[in-house]
């Protein structure tokens, strides 16, 4: 189950290369993004990316969306993401099925209200939800009209239609409630057949919830603080799992696992730059 045995303080943004048929993710505290047996240290929080090419990624910092090579780990700033703003950081994020790319920031001591939701599309960043606490579960159905995500603090997962080119249409609806229950949604991703994987954090599992919003079943992890899935592998029914180690002292907790499953993921998309 355990996929890399290295302990990240914040596990995030774990996305599979479809191209390569290779992991990525981060270490948000930490400022680096990992591949197993190898590492890229930036100076300062990274914590998402999308896919451009074989060898390129879109990378969002505290203060930038970068262009990063993978093959030298060179990256330039394709453009700023809250540059003046000193209190906040970039956090969960995902291409869309039309080559946008949805960010999330938040504050770095998780200050109430501080972040929004951002998307960039063909040279365009504009912001699309604000105020955020906490921005995660940014996810896609398969046919490319809804959108999902969640302020964790809220307990609730919402739902917004897209139109042709993937903006919101509409003013968001509530999707999945978990107010009143222990589950508190971190980072989610949808699979072929629509259903949302939603990462618990503190909960040490991944749960399934069906297009109508019920729950279908959970995996469990040896890992409390479960940050956000992935579905990988040359079949794409391997579901990855980042965790966070902060404030923990557990054998397993902040490392980044894999478990195969009956499920079959999206193919990431390519973000359109």
């Amino acid at each position: 189950m355990i996929f890399d045995d290295t302990q990240c303080q914040l596990g995030e943004g774990p996305l599979w290369h479809p191209e390569r048929e290779q992991l990525f993710w981060f270490d948000i505290l930490g400022h680096r993004l990992h591949t197993k047996g190898k590492h890229w240290q930036f100076d300062t929080y990274v914590s998402a990316a999308g896919w451009v090419d074989r060898d390129t990624l879109l990378i969002a910092s505290a203060r930038a969306l970068h262009r990063f090579d993978i093959t030298t780990g060179e990256h330039v700033e394709l453009c700023p993401l809250e540059a003046d703003n000193k209190v906040t950081r970039s956090n969960d994020g995902r291409a869309d099925p039309q080559g946008g790319f949805w960010i999330g920031t938040m504050g770095i001591e998780a200050e109430e209200g501080a972040g929004a939701i951002y998307r960039y599309y063909k040279g365009e960043l504009r912001q699309l939800y604000a105020p955020i606490t906490i921005s995660n579960a940014i996810c896609f159905a398969p046919d490319g009209k809804t959108a999902y995500f969640t302020d964790t603090p809220t307990q609730q997962i919402m739902r917004v239609e897209l139109d042709a080119d993937g903006w919101p249409r509409d003013e968001s609806q509530l999707h999945i409630d978990l107010t009143g229950t222990d589950f508190r949604p971190d980072g989610a991703v949808v699979d072929t057949e629509g259903n949302l994987w939603n990462a618990q954090w503190g909960a040490a599992r991944v749960a399934g919830y069906a297009p109508d919003g019920s729950f279908i079943k959970a995996y469990d992890f040896p890992a409390q603080q479960t940050s956000c899935p992935a579905f990988g592998g040359p079949d794409r029914n391997t579901l990855y799992c980042t965790s966070a180690a902060v404030g923990l002292d557990g054998p397993d907790e902040g490392k980044t696992f894999a478990v195969t499953t009956d499920i079959t993921g999206q193919k990431e998309y390519r973000v359109i730059l």
